[in-house]
């Protein structure tokens, strides 16, 4: 019975806890019901916290580097297609504006003007992925804006041209080709970046001609500026005649005829490549008015300003000897007539001032022509 009674005490005490923590709990405050587009934010939220906890030093993927030539990069009038992996309602086709954007579906304008097509795939991914946990998007050019390049240096027609097809043998012969004068060994294509900068690359159209190699046909972009340099007139490794020959050089050239047969400045269209007997053949100076021991070419240095003469003896060309056989070049003037020589070569050492360009060197021979009265007079021929 003793122990009956030291065990009461324990047993009243611990009901009486057991009845205090059966006692209902204050009520807790009613929550407003979310919807199913709130709830699922949420847990779109809390994903990319766990993510960024669980990977906060994680690098971003690094973009192709700005400065490589072959990198196409985005421009107005550009045609982009978007795919979002696994969401085809975000998937668009877009053309970038004139001010560098497009409009995509959730994310408004995006810019990617000047951006490679890489660049502008993580653009669009990080837009996205506001919206879409991780998104997969890929990129696409579907269709390249109009190519508007400016050529210049040794070629017909220098200036700017839009191309349908933006390779550099398409824009040489947009342009009329290249002179007779040209480097094709060297061009020179500068592609301004949008970060101001200017990028290079030479490529070398001879030594595949040569060769029978395809061209280094590179592909131009919107912008790109291609230089043609000269040719030394030092250089005798230069293949002229191969080019010549050529698509990529202009296919006629214009040779002046100063002579009293003419009686006075005539124009021979020669095929680029042709000589001084092809031009002496096409002209047939009459043997009665001209003295074929010496005839004058009469050519356009730009580098010094001033009219080069050379003196030819055709009669030794027609026998035989073809040392004396140059090469023809765009604008040259071919004078036949000692006397008309003479008063030429008088001329133009007499004119001190220097030409500026070729167009000042053929004025001063059709000037020569109009204003000398006595220069194709009937006396003195020879």
């Amino acid at each position: 019975m003793a122990s009956v009674y030291s065990i009461a005490p324990a047993l009243s005490i611990w009901l009486s806890a057991q009845r205090a923590s059966a006692q209902p709990s204050a009520p807790l405050p009613i929550q407003s019901r979310l919807s199913p587009l709130e709830l699922i934010e949420q847990a779109r939220q809390r994903l990319r916290e766990s993510t960024t906890q669980q990977a906060p030093n994680t690098p971003t993927p690094s973009a192709p580097p700005v400065n490589s030539f072959n990198l196409y990069r985005l421009g107005a009038g550009d045609t982009i297609s978007v795919q979002v992996q696994r969401f085809n309602d975000l998937n668009f086709q877009a053309t970038i504006d004139q001010e560098g954007n497009i409009t995509a579906p959730l994310l408004g304008k995006v810019p990617l003007q000047g951006l490679t097509i890489a660049q502008a795939q993580e653009r669009i991914r990080q837009g996205v992925n506001r919206f879409v946990i991780d998104p997969v998007v890929f990129v696409a050019l579907t269709s390249q804006r109009p190519v508007l390049v400016t050529i210049t240096g040794e070629i017909a027609k220098p200036g700017l041209y839009t191309l349908s097809l933006p390779r550099t043998s398409a824009a040489l012969l947009l342009a009329g080709g290249a002179t007779g004068r040209a480097d094709l060994r060297s061009i020179t294509i500068k592609r301004p970046l949008s970060d101001g900068s200017m990028v290079e690359e030479k490529i070398d159209l001879v030594t595949p001609l040569q060769e029978g190699t395809p061209l280094p046909d590179l592909k131009l972009q919107d912008g790109d500026v291609i230089v043609i340099p000269k040719i030394s007139d030092q250089d005798r490794t230069y293949d002229r005649a191969l080019m010549a020959r050529s698509t990529l050089v202009k296919p006629q050239i214009n040779v002046r005829l100063l002579s009293y047969s003419s009686n006075g400045l005539g124009t021979l269209s020669l095929p680029n490549g042709s000589t001084f007997l092809d031009a002496l053949t096409a002209a047939r100076p009459g043997p009665d008015n001209a003295n074929l021991r010496r005839i004058a070419l009469i050519r356009f240095d730009s580098v010094q300003q001033k009219a080069v003469t050379y003196n030819i003896d055709a009669r030794s060309i027609l026998s035989g000897n073809m040392a004396q056989n140059m090469q023809l070049e765009d604008n040259d003037v071919i004078v036949i007539g000692r006397n008309l020589i003479g008063r030429i070569t008088y001329a133009l050492n007499t004119f001190t001032q220097p030409f500026r360009d070729v167009l000042g060197f053929l004025l001063f021979f059709r000037e020569l022509q109009n204003g000398a009265e006595t220069l194709f007079g009937p006396t003195g021929r020879d």
